[in-house]
């Protein structure tokens, strides 16, 4: 069994490199193993946007946002990830946030 700390090493290691697509593998794999953890679930959402996965991104970022109401990072990536799917209306509330 992997490591949860170790995947999330490798995958912002990655992710840090402009790796998106390789960086969302282990930081999947994370995320499967401690899916509460929100740095782990914010970083794939950083790679799924940057691998243009929209749509699994805002999924990531929605669920640090359900997490952590308050983290400001999360709330402007939830709503550009929106933006880019095209559900504008959707985008505002966590953008104005």
């Amino acid at each position: 069994m992997d490591d949860v700390y170790e995947l999330f090493i490798r995958g912002t290691e990655l992710l840090e490199a402009g790796h998106n697509h390789q960086a969302a593998i282990p930081l999947s794999r994370a995320r499967d193993l401690a899916p509460d953890k929100t740095s782990i679930r914010e970083a794939l959402g950083r790679a799924l946007f940057g691998a243009q996965r929209y749509e699994q991104a805002s999924e990531e970022f929605q669920a640090v946002v359900d997490r952590a109401p308050t983290n400001d990072y999360a709330l402007f990536c939830l709503g550009r990830s929106l933006q880019v799917l095209g559900r504008h209306a959707e985008a505002r509330r966590p953008l104005a946030l």
